[in-house]
């Protein structure tokens, strides 16, 4: 049985969904992965230096980009890291061509990306911390903390398993039934779609993660986003 937490395993998922990953993802929540990258943004806390620069992490198609941009004109650099050259290749092609002079990118798995320590102002993350497992989350945290520079911030939010929500059956029939169905029937059935549920569940939400964040000695306030199902963890690593 095949590892989904390795890394060639997860890179070779989002290779093959990268074409049609923007549309499905946005119709299939019904806007709310749109809904949930603003919340990460917004709960992002204000950099302490001017023109600042930092990581996207797990970037994906860099759908989190404009928010950013937006809330912080002044932002002088996006580094963005990511396992998937076909996500990075959807993002410049066809979402952010006319920012690619203030967006780098290293295609690699950001665990074994070396990042320069106290090289960042702020992390964000949308969606990447449950292709993740509890070791690799560790590793994750201890990276976080080790480049961001003091008075530096973060916001990371992921879909979640609204455990307790008296809606929760729905919820999970639409991640494990509703989505498979919707792939196989209009993405002619890769099967690439239907891990998205598979990793949610599994991840369950991110305040082990904000414990690891906090071991590693982050200030960290979790918040639970629709009942729980996106969690986010945001906050600073001390001056």
């Amino acid at each position: 049985m095949a590892d989904i937490y390795d890394p060639a395993f997860v890179k070779g998922v989002f290779d093959r969904c990268s074409g049609k990953y923007i549309a499905f993802s946005l119709i299939c929540s019904f806007g709310f992965t749109e809904r949930w990258r603003k919340q990460c943004v917004a709960d992002l806390p204000e950099p302490t230096t001017p023109n600042p620069v930092g990581y996207d992490l797990m970037a994906g198609t860099g759908e989190i980009w404009p928010h950013l941009l937006q809330r912080f004109p002044d932002l002088a650099s996006i580094t963005a890291v990511d396992i998937s050259s076909g996500m990075h290749q959807r993002a410049l092609e066809r979402l952010h061509r006319h920012r690619a002079h203030r967006i780098a990118f290293i295609e690699d798995d950001v665990l074994a990306s070396n990042l320069p320590a106290q090289s960042a102002d702020f992390v964000v993350s949308t969606f990447g911390l449950k292709t993740f497992n509890a070791e690799q989350h560790a590793k994750l945290a201890e990276l976080i903390a080790q480049s961001l520079r003091p008075g530096g911030v973060f916001s990371l939010i992921d879909a979640s398993d609204p455990k307790g929500w008296l809606l929760r059956p729905l919820y999970l029939f639409h991640l494990k039934v509703v989505l498979p169905l919707v792939e196989r029937l209009f993405l002619a059935g890769a099967q690439d779609f239907t891990m998205i549920g598979t990793y949610s569940t599994n991840f369950g939400d991110a305040s082990a993660f904000g414990d690891m964040l906090r071991a590693e000695g982050l200030e960290v306030e979790f918040k639970r986003c629709f009942f729980g199902c996106a969690t986010l963890v945001a906050g600073r690593k001390p001056a």
